[in-house]
C-alpha cells in the first residue's frame, strides 16, 4: 500500500476520523434531536389529555384513545401476520435450484443481494403494511363502538324482517371486516406470487411447468379465500339493497329496494353467492388435484354469471316488466320508502290540513280584532338589526356582535313572555387599539354583557331603533344581576392566558376596570412541563419564558361553543347556530346536537350541508356538517356551555332514540338524564333550526302519503327563495309567537312557507311548536292551500311596485339612504294569510338600519304605513277600534301630551333651526363616540322635526296627505349636504315619534 503519511521523515496524519470529543458531541446532539422530535409528537397528545381533563370529560379521551390503539394493534398485527406468513411460506416452499435457465440467472443476483437481509426485509415489509392497515383500522373507531354497543330500534325492515339496528350498527362493521379481508388476501396473494417467482416457484419464460405443485397449492388457497370473501360479499349485498341509494323518477336520493331489486337483483345475488361458494371449493380442491383447470372454469363461470345474472337480467326486467307499467309495479316499494322516510326524519306525525287561504269577507272590525291576537308580530328582524346593536351598544371597537342575532323568550316587567332579540357583546381581537402578544392573549381576554331588545316594539332614541330591554356597559335591564364576563363565545377563537400576574382589562366605562380570572376553566401553566408542551403545540416559544405567566396562570382555548361540544361528544352532529340565554345568574350557550346514521332501510338520504343552507348561510351563520349524508336524524341532546367558565353539560333530550342509547353505552356518564334539566333552562330551549330545515325539505315531497300521487309529483312543493334578500338561497325559517287555526293561545313557533314546484303562489304553510316547556313541543302542522293565494315572492313584487313604496324610495335617494326589507312574516288569519314585513332604512348620517315603515298584505290589498298599528288598520280598512292594541303598542313616551302643537311660519322657522343645531351636535358626538350626547342630540332632533311637521299648513291641496305635507324635506333639511337623522320627511318623522313606538 502507498504511504499515506507525510513522507519518510514526516509524521503520519490520520484523516476522516473525528476525535472522541467530536464523536461525543455528535452523539449528544443526535440524542437531543431525537428527544426533541419525540417531545414535539408527544406535546399534542399531552395537551389534548390536559384539555379533556380540564373539562371533566377525560373518559371520552381515554375511551377514544384505547379504542383506536386496540384497532390499530389488532388489525395492524393481523395484516402483518397475513403478509409475513404467506411470504415465509412461499420461501419455505421454494424449489431446489438445479439447472439455471436464463430467467433464473437474471433473478439470481436479486436473490443473492437480499440473502443476508432476508429477515430484515421481511420484518420491514410486514411492519410497513401493518402500520398502514392499523392506521386505517383505527379510523373505524365509531363503527366498532356502534357495533359492540348497538341498541335495538324495536322496528324491522319490511323486506328481510331484520331490526333496523342490523343496518345501522352491524352491517357497516361487517362491510369493514370484509374490506379488510379483501385487502389482506390481495396483498398476501401479491407478496406470495412475487416470492414464488423470485425463488423459482413460478416461471414465466422458462421451459417446462409454469408453477411448482407447492406454488400452485399455495396460490390456489389464497384465490379460494378471495372467492369465499366474494361469496360473503354477494350475501351481504342482499341486505345492502335495503340501504342502497339510486336514481329514481319519484324522488332524488331514493334509498331501498325497488321492483327490479326485489325481483331481479335479490335472486341474482343469491345465485351468485352459491356459484362463488362452489368456485371457492374448486380452488381449495387444487391442494389435492394440483391442476388449475376446474378452478379456472369455475371462476370464468362466476364472472359470466355476474354479467348475465347480475347485470343483463335486471336490465331486461326493468325494460320489459317495469317500464310499461312503472307506477303500479313500484307502488308497494314507494309506500315502504314513504313510511320509512317519514319515520326516520321524525315527520310521521306531521298533521296536514286543507286550508282555503282566501281572505275572509266578514266584518273588518272582527278581522282587525282577530289580527291583534293572531301573533306577536316580530318587527325587529334578528338578521337585519345587528348593525344597530353594534352602533348603539358596541361601546368599544374591541367588542362585536354576531351578524345574525338570536330570538328567545323573556318575561317583561309584568311577567308576560315576549319574543326577544338577544346578542352577546363578544371580544373582537381585530379591534384592539394596539396589537401585540400581551394585548392579544393576556389583557383583552373576554367580552362583556348580553344585550337584548323587544322583538315586537321599537325604540324612540332614535325612532325606529331597537327597543332595548337590556343595555349598557355593564348591561342593566330585565335580566337582573348575572355574571357578564364572556370568556367563551362564537367569536372567541384565539387562546387567552388568564389568572396569573398579568391583569386583564375588564371593561372601560368611566375609567378602566381590571380583573383577574377566578374560574376553574382552562389548563394550569404553573409547571414548566405544561408550558413547554403548549409552547410547542401553539408554536409560541414565549409561553415558555414569558414573565406574564406565573402562579395561577391558566390557558383557555377551544373557546367556541361548537368546538367544545364537538370535542367532548365527537359522535354528535352539531347545529350551526348556538344561541345564548341568561339562566340562573349565568350566560349559557345552548347548543342543539343530533344523532344521525345513513343506515336506516328504505329512508331516502339527504346531505345536511345542502339541506340546511339558506339565504343567511352565505356569510352570516354556519352550516351543519357540510358533506354529511344521512337518512336518520334526531335532536337527541341539548348541550350548554357556560360563557364564563366554559363548563359543558350534555342533557338527554330524545329518550327513545336508539342511536343515543348506543353512544351512552359507549361513553357512560357523559350525558345527563333529561330530568336533570333545570326549569329555568327548559324555558329557553327551543326547536332547532337545522333540524327544521331538514324536515321541511323532506316534506316538500313526503307530505304526500299516497304512492300514485307521490310518483306523479303532482303535489310536490319547494321552499321558495328569500324575496327580501339579495343573496340567493331559500327563505330561512322564522321564530314567531303565533296561533294556528283552531288554537286558543299563541305558541312560540318555528314557521316556513312552501310554494308548488315551479310556481310562485303559496302552496302550504308549516309551523312547529318550538317551546320546549310546552306539552305540545315538536307538534308539526301543515296547512295545504287549496286555492290560488299569493306566495312570498309575489307579495314582495307587489310591494316593490306599490306607489307609496316607490315614492318612499325616491325620497330616500335624496337623503343618500338605502331601503332594507326585514323578515316577511306569514300568519294564518281567519281563513286567509296575513303578511307583515318591516322595512328599514340605512345610510345618510346613520349607517345602521332603523325601522321606518311596516308593510302588510291581506287578500288582494297591500299597504305601506309608518308603523304596525297603522298598517293593520289600513289593510283591514278600519281606524283603531279600541280593541286590544297590537303587541308593539306602548304608552306615549313620558312628557308627551295631547296639547296642540304650535303652528305658523315662525314656529316652523324655529323648528328648522333647532333641527339643524341638533343634527350638528349629533354629528359631533358621533365622531367623538360620545353616546350619551349623541342620544340627547337625536332626541332634540326628533322633537324639532315633530314641531316642524306640526307647523306645516294643512291646506287641502290635492297633493297633500292627510298626515302632513307631501314633501317638507326641502325645509326641514339642514343647510348644505347635511341630512337629519333617518328620513327627514316631517310627516314620516312626526308620526314615527308618536306611533312607531306604539
Amino acid at each position: 500500500m502507498p504511504d499515506r503519511g507525510g513522507g519518510p521523515t514526516g509524521p503520519r496524519i490520520r484523516v476522516g476520523r473525528p476525535s472522541r470529543r467530536a464523536r461525543t458531541l455528535l452523539m449528544t446532539l443526535g440524542v437531543l434531536a431525537v428527544l426533541a422530535m419525540a417531545f414535539v409528537m408527544f406535546a399534542g397528545f399531552w395537551t389534548d389529555w390536559l384539555w379533556y381533563r380540564s373539562v371533566a370529560y377525560s373518559s371520552v379521551f381515554t375511551t377514544t384513545l384505547w379504542t383506536k390503539i386496540g384497532l390499530f394493534l389488532v388489525f395492524g398485527l393481523l395484516m402483518a401476520i397475513a403478509i409475513g406468513v404467506n411470504v415465509w411460506l412461499a420461501h419455505r416452499l421454494r424449489p431446489p435450484l438445479s439447472a439455471m435457465s436464463l430467467e433464473q440467472q437474471s433473478l439470481d443476483r436479486y436473490r443473492m443481494s437480499i440473502a443476508p437481509y432476508k429477515k430484515w426485509v421481511l420484518l420491514a415489509v410486514t411492519a410497513l403494511v401493518g402500520l398502514i392497515a392499523g392506521a386505517s383500522a383505527s379510523g373505524q373507531w365509531r363503527t366498532w363502538l356502534m357495533y359492540v354497543n348497538g341498541t335495538s330500534f324495536g322496528q324491522k325492515d319490511p323486506q328481510f324482517q331484520l331490526d333496523v339496528s342490523f343496518y345501522a350498527f352491524d352491517l357497516p362493521w361487517y362491510r369493514f371486516m370484509l374490506g379488510f379481508g379483501f385487502a389482506a388476501t390481495v396483498l398476501s396473494l401479491i407478496a406470495a406470487a412475487l416470492t414464488h417467482y423470485l425463488y423459482g416457484g413460478l416461471r414465466i419464460t422458462s421451459p417446462g411447468a409454469r408453477a411448482t405443485g407447492a406454488a400452485t397449492g399455495h396460490l390456489s388457497v389464497l384465490l379460494g379465500i378471495f372467492v369465499s370473501l366474494k361469496a360473503v360479499a354477494y350475501w351481504l349485498d342482499r341486505y345492502g339493497l335495503a340501504v342502497k341509494s339510486s336514481d329514481f323518477k319519484a324522488t332524488d336520493n331514493w334509498t331501498g329496494l325497488r321492483y327490479v331489486d326485489a325481483n331481479a337483483y335479490l335472486p341474482a345475488k343469491t345465485i351468485l353467492f352459491c356459484i362463488a361458494a362452489i368456485c371457492a371449493v374448486l380452488f381449495f380442491a387444487t391442494l389435492w388435484r394440483r391442476t388449475w383447470q376446474l378452478p379456472v372454469i369455475g371462476f370464468g363461470l362466476m364472472v359470466l354469471s355476474a354479467i348475465l345474472i347480475g347485470g343483463l337480467y335486471p336490465a331486461i326486467v326493468q325494460k320489459f316488466q317495469v317500464q310499461p307499467n312503472e307506477q303500479a309495479k313500484e307502488a308497494p316499494f314507494i309506500q315502504k320508502n314513504i313510511d320509512a322516510t317519514r319515520d326516520a326524519y321524525g315527520i310521521d306525525d306531521a298533521k296536514v290540513d286543507d286550508y282555503e287561504g282566501q281572505a275572509a269577507t266578514e266584518d273588518d272590525g272582527k278581522l282587525r280584532a282577530a289580527a291583534n291576537t293572531a301573533a306577536s308580530y316580530r318587527i325587529m328582524d334578528p338578521n337585519v338589526v345587528s348593525p344597530a346593536f353594534q352602533q348603539l351598544q358596541q361601546r368599544r371597537n374591541y367588542y362585536q356582535f354576531p351578524k345574525t342575532l338570536d330570538v328567545d323568550r323573556y318575561k317583561d316587567e309584568e311577567g308576560k313572555e315576549q319574543d326577544t332579540i338577544i346578542g352577546l357583546r363578544e371580544l373582537n381581537i381585530q379591534g384592539l387599539p394596539k396589537r401585540n402578544w400581551i394585548n392579544d392573549h393576556f389583557t383583552y381576554t373576554h367580552g362583556y354583557g348580553a344585550i337584548a331588545a323587544s322583538g315586537t316594539t321599537t325604540g324612540t332614541n332614535p325612532t325606529g331603533s331597537p327597543d332595548f330591554t337590556e343595555s349598557g356597559l355593564p348591561s342593566t335591564g330585565e335580566f337582573g344581576k348575572y355574571e357578564q364576563r364572556i370568556y367563551y363565545g362564537e367569536k372567541t377563537e384565539q387562546y387567552s392566558i388568564v389568572g396569573g400576574p398579568q391583569k386583564e382589562l375588564d371593561y372601560e366605562e368611566d375609567g378602566e376596570k381590571t380583573t383577574s380570572y377566578k374560574g376553574d376553566s382552562g389548563v394550569s401553566l404553573s409547571n414548566s412541563f405544561n408550558r413547554a408542551a403548549y409552547a410547542v403545540a401553539f408554536s409560541e416559544p414565549q409561553i415558555m419564558y414569558s414573565g406574564a405567566i406565573g402562579d395561577g396562570s391558566r390557558i383557555l382555548y377551544n373557546r367556541t361553543p361548537k368546538e367544545r361540544v364537538e370535542a367532548v361528544a365527537p359522535w354528535l352532529t352539531i347545529d350551526g347556530d348556538a344561541y345564548p340565554a341568561v339562566v340562573d345568574g349565568r350566560i349559557k350557550w345552548i347548543v342543539d346536537a343530533y344523532t344521525t346514521t345513513n343506515g336506516y332501510p328504505y329512508a331516502s338520504r339527504t346531505t345536511l350541508g345542502d339541506t340546511t343552507a339558506d339565504s343567511l348561510t352565505t356569510n352570516q351563520r354556519a352550516v351543519v356538517a357540510q358533506q354529511n349524508q344521512v337518512n336518520y336524524i334526531r335532536n337527541s341532546v341539548k348541550a350548554t356551555v357556560d360563557a364564563y367558565d366554559g363548563k359543558v353539560k350534555l342533557y338527554e333530550w330524545d329518550t327513545e332514540d336508539p342511536v343515543l342509547k348506543t353512544w351512552r353505552k359507549a361513553f357512560p356518564g357523559t350525558v345527563e338524564p333529561r330530568g336533570d334539566i333545570p326549569q329555568e333552562l327548559m324555558d329557553h330551549l327551543r326547536y332547532p333550526q337545522d333540524l327544521f330545515k331538514v324536515q321541511r325539505e323532506l316534506l316538500t315531497r313526503y307530505h304526500v302519503e299516497d304512492p300514485a300521487q307521490f310518483y306523479s309529483g303532482s303535489d310536490a312543493w319547494q321552499v321558495p327563495d328569500d324575496p327580501t334578500n339579495k343573496e340567493p338561497g331559500s327563505v330561512p325559517p322564522y321564530y314567531l309567537s303565533m296561533k294556528m287555526p283552531g288554537q286558543d293561545a299563541q305558541q312560540f313557533s318555528l314557521t316556513t312557507t312552501f310554494t308548488p314546484r315551479g310556481r310562485p303562489n303559496l302552496g302550504a304553510f308549516m309551523a312547529v311548536n318550538a317551546d320546549a316547556a310546552s306539552k305540545d313541543y315538536g307538534t308539526m302542522r301543515l296547512l295545504r292551500v287549496t286555492s290560488t293565494v299569493k306566495g312570498p315572492g309575489q307579495v314582495q313584487s307587489e310591494l316593490n311596485g306599490n306607489d307609496d313604496v316607490a315614492e318612499f324610495v325616491r325620497n330616500l335617494k335624496g337623503t343618500d339612504s338605502d331601503i332594507e326589507y326585514g323578515n316577511l312574516l306569514t300568519v294564518p288569519l281567519e281563513g286567509g294569510f296575513l303578511y307583515i314585513e318591516p322595512v328599514y332604512t340605512r345610510g345618510g348620517n346613520q349607517n345602521y338600519p332603523l325601522l321606518r315603515k311596516v308593510a302588510a298584505s291581506y287578500g288582494s290589498k297591500i299597504v305601506f304605513e309608518n308603523n304596525l298599528k297603522d298598517a293593520l288598520n289600513a289593510v283591514f280598512g278600519v281606524e283603531d277600534d279600541g280593541s286590544t292594541p297590537p303587541p308593539d303598542s306602548e304608552d306615549p313616551p313620558p312628557g308627551e301630551t295631547d296639547e296642540p302643537p304650535a303652528t305658523g311660519s315662525a314656529a316652523l322657522k324655529k323648528a328648522i333651526g333647532d333641527a339643524q343645531k341638533a343634527y350638528s351636535d349629533g354629528e359631533k358626538a358621533l365622531q367623538e363616540q360620545d353616546w350619551p350626547a349623541y342620544g340627547k342630540a337625536q332626541e332634540a332632533l326628533q322633537d324639532a322635526l315633530e314641531r316642524a311637521a306640526a307647523a306645516q299648513p294643512k291646506a287641502g291641496s290635492e297633493g297633500d296627505k292627510a298626515d302632513g305635507a307631501e314633501k317638507p324635506e326641502g325645509d326641514a333639511k339642514p343647510e348644505g349636504d347635511a341630512k337629519p337623522e333617518g328620513d327627514a320627511k316631517p310627516d314620516s318623522s312626526a308620526e314615527q315619534a308618536s306611533d312607531q313606538g306604539s
